[in-house]
């Protein structure tokens, strides 16, 4: 009886998955991608003009949002604008950033992984470079970035 209802129950959630999977919309690859991009092309600027609440636009404002980087994970939007802060406190130490090297996956509708190179050119506080994988997610019609693990060489 114990296989019968873990089979019923595997079958259920499978139907469930199918189920929205048919009522997601189709997205456009290329254009979903494009918008991806962009997403990382305005945080490039914000960043580039000193503005780290700008640069913030592009995560998911949620608890839920969750940055790994040297020190381990951070959750949440609020507490990671706050390590932005503390870590880059002026324009010297924020320098001019630079992502290169963008590979963006999509993995379903409305689901994607970007992979790809940064660089901070900081003539005062020294070069800093490393890799990145980022997960997206279309919420409420926009891409935002709902992970980030980024490492620094």
């Amino acid at each position: 009886m114990t296989n019968l209802k873990l089979t019923l129950g595997l079958l259920a959630c499978l139907a469930g998955t199918e189920a929205a999977a048919q009522a997601t919309p189709k997205t456009d690859p290329s254009k979903a991608r494009r918008a991806i991009v962009e997403v990382l092309t305005t945080q490039t600027a914000a960043w580039n003009r000193g503005d780290i609440p700008g640069f913030m636009r592009g995560y998911w404002q949620s608890d839920s949002l969750v940055f790994i980087g040297r020190k381990g994970p951070t959750y949440g939007w609020q507490s990671t604008l706050a390590n932005y802060q503390k870590n880059y406190p002026d324009a010297a130490a924020m320098g001019q950033l630079d992502f290169s090297g963008l590979r963006v996956t999509l993995l379903a509708p409305g689901a994607a992984q970007v992979v790809g190179r940064w660089h901070l050119a900081r003539p005062a506080a020294g070069d800093v470079q490393g890799y990145f994988l980022l997960v997206l997610r279309q919420i409420d019609g926009k891409w935002v970035v709902v992970a980030d693990h980024t490492n620094s060489q």
